[in-house]
């Protein structure tokens, strides 16, 4: 790399930008004048809002110009974000980003845990700011995100080693992840809430049946729920085009591995198991996971399992695959499922 010079024509060594937080995200449009002293670039992470900051090159200082507003105001120094790395049974190192408000977390095993997951398409888990996400650590949650194998926060070999006939280390990955929090008193045991949707919803369902005693409440949106039936359809337009990610069911082998953990087809290992609180979540329009596949879903494990814990399904009769569309019919959908999570973590929904 070559020395850039600044305004005074003295070179300046290259260097890294740093940044405040351990996990962030941070871009730049290409710059193609190698003799600019300043650019531009934007940053969020977290904890912090989204950022347009210009760089001085010579001095090495960035200069805040533009920050997304937070309605009722927002105090970074409140909260504290963390990346954690664990062992995976494999011996793989597996890495988790968290945040929660510092005046409402010890870390002694007792605050509402809440993991979020996806690990599919090689899609690397975004670590922007939300402002929704307020509401749940303003009650003392501690929110993490865990980036196991399948996602693509650590390169292509990050998706391979997740998909396909080593897709369990998804499931694995997203356990162990739970456990390690657990283990480390980010979390109390007995209130334990995951999300996920549509090949994040697959996750769901699968790790509810290897260890549903693990969770308390889960959150499962347009989940991808019946592996076989889906896949095995080649007049959908997504199926064939999706046997790169899970595999031709058309081969024995593959189908033999599909279906030891498509979540449907397993779903008799939670008879008289004490299932966990649950949301299920469709929409009659989507075109990508069919509505009749969390339904179908929800009808079996009602004839299952026997505790009272709630088992909802939620159909939106008007919208597909994201969800509402509309600004506040979008909040809307997110104040509906913090309010149950909340109850169902036993959170006062004051703050």
């Amino acid at each position: 790399m070559e020395r850039v010079p600044h305004a005074a024509g003295q070179p300046v060594d290259p260097h890294d930008i740093r940044f405040p937080d351990p996990a962030y995200s941070a871009s730049s449009d290409i710059n193609r004048d190698f003799s600019a002293t300043h650019f531009r670039y934007s940053y969020q992470s977290l904890v912090r809002p989204g950022s347009v900051f210009l760089y001085d090159v010579a001095t090495q200082e960035s200069t805040l110009l533009k920050q997304q507003e937070i309605p009722g105001g927002f105090d970074a120094s409140l909260y504290n974000s963390e990346r954690l790395w664990f062992p995976a049974t494999d011996g793989t190192q597996v890495p988790i980003s968290l945040i929660y408000r510092k005046d409402k977390f010890n870390k002694d095993g007792q605050s509402p845990l809440y993991v979020y997951g996806y690990g599919s398409y090689g899609y690397p888990l975004p670590l922007g700011f939300s402002a929704s996400r307020l509401s749940l650590l303003d009650r003392g949650l501690v929110v993490a995100y865990a980036h196991i194998r399948g996602g693509g926060e650590l390169g292509d070999p990050w998706h391979d080693a997740g998909k396909m006939m080593l897709k369990r280390n998804t499931f694995t990955d997203f356990i162990e992840a739970t456990e390690f929090l657990l283990a480390n008193k980010y979390g109390d045991p007995r209130r334990v809430a995951i999300e996920g949707g549509s090949a994040g919803g697959l996750l769901m369902g699968a790790v509810v049946n290897m260890r549903p005693d693990l969770f308390n409440v889960v959150l499962s949106h347009v989940p991808f729920v019946d592996v076989m039936n889906t896949m095995l359809d080649a007049t959908l337009p997504l199926t064939v085009a999706e046997y790169e990610e899970w595999g031709n069911p058309n081969e024995f082998a593959a189908f033999s591995y599909m279906r030891s953990y498509s979540p449907y087809d397993n779903l008799e290992s939670l008879r008289d198991a004490v299932v966990p609180a649950m949301l299920v979540k469709t929409s009659l329009n989507d075109s990508q996971v069919m509505y009749w596949e969390p339904a179908k879903y929800v009808a079996k494990l009602r004839t299952l399992k026997t505790n009272d814990a709630p088992l909802l399904l939620h159909i939106n009769m008007e919208a597909g695959h994201g969800g509402a569309s509309g600004r506040y019919d979008y909040l809307k959908e997110i104040a509906f499922d913090h309010a149950f999570l909340l109850r169902e973590l036993g959170v006062e929904p004051s703050v």
